[in-house]
């Protein structure tokens, strides 16, 4: 005779469950927030379609060729780095982060369901700049395989910068800072404007930025036909790293 129980376990769930379960929460919370998935895909796509089709800035030719692999890195970092920061932020400030704090789930286990996330959001990103610089006359080379890896990379670079950013701020202050770190990413990172551009000292310092080690990577793949540098992988891996181990840490539920 078999004796039921209705007992609940006592312990919480493998990591792995808990990692499959919160990320397609995080898909969840992502498909139903329509605006801010809007921007960051929509504006990635004007700024190619504008500066492509118009003389506003002084690009090097062919402009889509050159635009193309900054715009794929613009794109990244405003789902990574700026739509994620200030989602987590409002997320801390209505007491998300707290219930979930009661929860057995580490912190490590929601930061990576949160790339993991946005790391799915950014495969449809992509899909539609590579449509649309296709049809503009884009003429892509280079290994399919290592701009998926740049990609990927640059994507967990900053991912753990926003969720670092958003860990640590106020969700008014996260919201201030992620739009003025974009916009200056945007201008500085080599998207638009060649890093060749600004002096020396300063390419040196911008050259560090993981916007402009991603934008390099990509564009030296894609555009030249070659392999990205050892520093772009360098700068890419270190800010991955570096950002994720500190949001880690220093991550707060409230």
């Amino acid at each position: 005779m078999t004796t039921l129980t209705f007992t609940p376990a006592g312990a919480a769930a493998p990591l792995p469950r808990q990692l499959r379960a919160h990320t397609r929460m995080e898909l969840g919370l992502l498909a139903r927030n329509g605006e801010q998935l809007l921007l960051t895909i929509v504006i990635p796509t004007v700024v190619l379609v504008l500066f492509a089709k118009t003389s506003v800035a002084d690009i090097p030719t062919p402009r889509i060729d050159f635009l193309v692999p900054g715009v794929l890195a613009l794109a990244v970092m405003s789902t990574a780095f700026t739509g994620q920061a200030i989602a987590t932020g409002f997320e801390r400030r209505y007491g998300v982060l707290r219930r979930l704090s009661t929860t057995p789930m580490p912190r490590g286990v929601l930061l990576l369901a949160k790339t993991i996330a946005v790391a799915a959001v950014e495969v449809a990103q992509v899909a539609l700049l590579v449509v649309v610089g296709l049809a503009l006359g884009w003429s892509p080379h280079g290994n399919v395989l290592e701009v998926i890896a740049l990609l990927l990379l640059g994507t967990a670079a900053f991912s753990g910068l926003g969720l670092l950013l958003a860990g640590i701020l106020r969700a008014e202050a996260t919201l201030a800072a992620a739009n003025l770190i974009y916009l200056l990413l945007l201008v500085l990172g080599g998207v638009i404007f060649p890093l060749t551009e600004f002096g020396d000292g300063l390419r040196q310092v911008l050259e560090q930025l993981p916007i402009s080690a991603l934008t390099e990577g990509l564009r030296t793949v894609l555009r030249h036909d070659d392999h990205a540098s050892l520093r772009d992988w360098l700068v890419l891996g270190g800010w991955a790293v570096g950002t994720i181990a500190v949001a880690s840490r220093t991550f707060r539920w409230e």
